[in-house]
C-alpha cells in the first residue's frame, strides 16, 4: 500500500488485522417507538429478541432532537484522528440511510451509528449520530439482522486508543452470518474478500455495516482527500469470491460523497464493523 494511504496508530498494531465470528443470522423489521432516544427505539426490541449483536439499517426516519458529530482532526498525538464538537440542528432532521451496530457498553445496550440526513434547511449532511441524545420524532421502522452467539462488547483498544466495538463468540459455532471487525490499514474490500475465503462465503450479502476509511477512492475516479471519513455501506456483495461496496462516504466537512470503491485503495482509519450473510451459489 502506498504509505501516504496509511495512519501510523498511537499504540501498538495488534496481530491479527481482522476479527471475525460466524453464527446464525435473523432478521428482524422494527418499529422505531417515537418519543424515546434513538439508542432505545433501536436497541429494546433487539434485546427483546435475544440478539446478542446486530447491524440495523435505518430510512426515512424522523429526528428531533438531533445530535451528531463530525470527523475531524486530533488534538494531539493520543489520537490519528478525532471528532468534531456536537451540532444540534434546530428541527426536525429526516435520515436519508444510517447503519447501525449494536453490541453493549458497560453491560448496557448500545448502537454506534453513521448516517446521512437532509436538516430542516435542506441541507444534505453526514456524520456520526449520538444515539443517546437523538430523540425519534415520528413513528419509524428500520430492520435488523441479529445474531445470538456472537456478542459485540465496547472495550478499550491499545493500537487506536479509542473504546471500539469488539465482538468475540466461543469456537466452533456454524452459520449463515458473519460478524468481524477490521483494524486500521486494512484495504477494505481486500479485507472482504480475505474474510469470506476464510470461511467460504463465496457469495454473500454485505448487511448494513460502517467505519472509517483514511479518505475514498472511487471506481469512478472520484476522490476524498481527508485523512479521516465516516462511511455507511449502501450495497455490497461477494460474488465468486470478489468483493464489492458501494459506499456512502462522509467528509471532515460533512460533505457527502458516494460511489463504488476501488481495489486496493481504501484502507480502514479506526475501524470497521462488517456483518456478512451467506447466500446460495
Amino acid at each position: 500500500m502506498d504509505a501516504i494511504r496509511s495512519l501510523r496508530q498511537p499504540g501498538p498494531a495488534h496481530p491479527s488485522r481482522i476479527d471475525a465470528f460466524q453464527g446464525d443470522i435473523h432478521p428482524l423489521r422494527l418499529a422505531l417507538r417515537p418519543g424515546v432516544s434513538l439508542n432505545q427505539a433501536v436497541t429494546e426490541p433487539l434485546v427483546e429478541a435475544g440478539f446478542q449483536c446486530a447491524t440495523i439499517v435505518l430510512k426515512k426516519s424522523a429526528l428531533n432532537p438531533f445530535r451528531y458529530v463530525m470527523p475531524g482532526p486530533a488534538d494531539d498525538a493520543s489520537h490519528v484522528a478525532y471528532f468534531t464538537a456536537p451540532r444540534s440542528p434546530s428541527g426536525t432532521t429526516f435520515i436519508e440511510q444510517a447503519n447501525a451496530t449494536f453490541g453493549w457498553a458497560d453491560g448496557k445496550p448500545f448502537i454506534h451509528c453513521h448516517g446521512v440526513w437532509v436538516e430542516p434547511g435542506g441541507s444534505r449532511r453526514g456524520g456520526h449520530i449520538l444515539p443517546s441524545e437523538t430523540i425519534v420524532a415520528e413513528p419509524g421502522e428500520a430492520v435488523a439482522w441479529g445474531l445470538r452467539s456472537i456478542r459485540i462488547e465496547a472495550k478499550p483498544d491499545r493500537e487506536t486508543n479509542f473504546t471500539l466495538l469488539q465482538p468475540h463468540a466461543g469456537a466452533g459455532v456454524a452459520g449463515r452470518g458473519l460478524v468481524a471487525r477490521i483494524k486500521p490499514n486494512q484495504d477494505i474490500l481486500e479485507a472482504l474478500e480475505t474474510i469470506a475465503g476464510r470461511h467460504g462465503f463465496g457469495n454473500a450479502i454485505v448487511r448494513g455495516s460502517l467505519g472509517s476509511l483514511i479518505g475514498a477512492r472511487f471506481t469512478g475516479g472520484g476522490e476524498v482527500e481527508d485523512h479521516a471519513t465516516e462511511v455507511l455501506v449502501r450495497s455490497g456483495t461477494i460474488r465468486d469470491g470478489i468483493a464489492a461496496l458501494d459506499m456512502l462516504v462522509v467528509d471532515m466537512g460533512g460533505e457527502v460523497h458516494q460511489g463504488w470503491l476501488r481495489r486496493g485503495e481504501n484502507p480502514v482509519c479506526i475501524t470497521f464493523d462488517l456483518v456478512l450473510e451467506a447466500l446460495d451459489p
